[in-house]
């Protein structure tokens, strides 16, 4: 609790800052927006209703993206870490591909499916896999021996050594690329809807895209403070207890 008290406290003084800055004019205010504005076209945003619907158009495709990303990662950073073969082709072309800046993406999803959301899932798929397939292998690879040749005195075989003994002792690796692979996929999503703008729903992307040709700062500023807020919710909800949770059950924690 006071943790966040102190982060409130922290946080309450930077808006005092900008709002002392803005006062003395230090900046044009057509660059860097006041406090006030920006709270008022958030208040408005969410008034009329499209913040709210652009915020869950985003996530709707966030998650979509992510899930299929989650699914194809992980077994295939699982066969990676089992045959040599794929490690050294596959796994080299992952380290490669996650080290690709997520907007590369976006001019071959245009070319592949044009304006649609198949363009954006792509985008977002792309973002999220190669993390997880990396974390995965890692996690794999790095699991005590002991344990793997434990299990196996007890007659433990492939199959069962697999479920019930290395896929679970490398979950931190695994919870840690997923965590990863969400913010990848953030940062993918946010370059598909600013590049692709499609019918079927304006996301929060969007909504900053529209804020640069308007040059209306307030909402670009706006925008991004939802997007911040929306990532520390995500980390603070499910990737935070998961990881203290793995920490507490493999006696790596730390007292802090």
């Amino acid at each position: 609790m006071k943790r966040y008290v102190t982060a409130g406290l922290f946080f309450a003084g930077l808006i005092g800052l900008w709002h002392w800055a803005c006062l003395k004019q230090f900046w044009s205010p057509v660059l860097v927006p006041s406090p006030e504005s920006v709270g008022r076209y958030l208040g408005e945003a969410m008034r009329d209703g499209s913040l709210a619907e652009a915020t869950l158009v985003t996530m709707r495709r966030l998650l979509a993206g992510y899930l299929i990303g989650i699914s194809v990662g992980l077994p295939v950073g699982l066969a990676i870490a089992r045959f040599r073969f794929l490690r050294d082709t596959i796994g080299t072309l992952a380290l490669g591909l996650q080290g690709l800046p997520s907007v590369c993406w976006v001019p071959l999803a245009l070319l592949w499916f044009g304006q649609t959301e198949a363009a954006m899932l792509f985008v977002v798929v792309m973002g999220t896999v190669w993390s997880v397939v990396l974390a995965t292998e890692t996690g794999v690879r790095n699991v005590n021996p002991i344990y793997v040749r434990a299990a196996r005195t007890m007659g433990s075989r492939l199959l069962h050594t697999w479920i019930q003994v290395i896929l679970p002792a490398s979950l931190p690796f695994i919870v840690s690329g997923m965590k990863q692979g969400w913010a990848f996929a953030w940062r993918s999503l946010m370059a598909a809807e600013i590049f692709v703008t499609i019918l079927t729903g304006f996301g929060l992307g969007h909504l900053l895209h529209y804020g640069r040709e308007l040059h209306a700062m307030e909402q670009v500023i706006g925008i991004m403070f939802v997007l911040v807020l929306l990532g520390l919710l995500a980390d603070k909800l499910l990737f935070s207890p998961w990881e203290k949770w793995l920490h507490r059950r493999w006696g790596t924690d730390r007292a802090t």
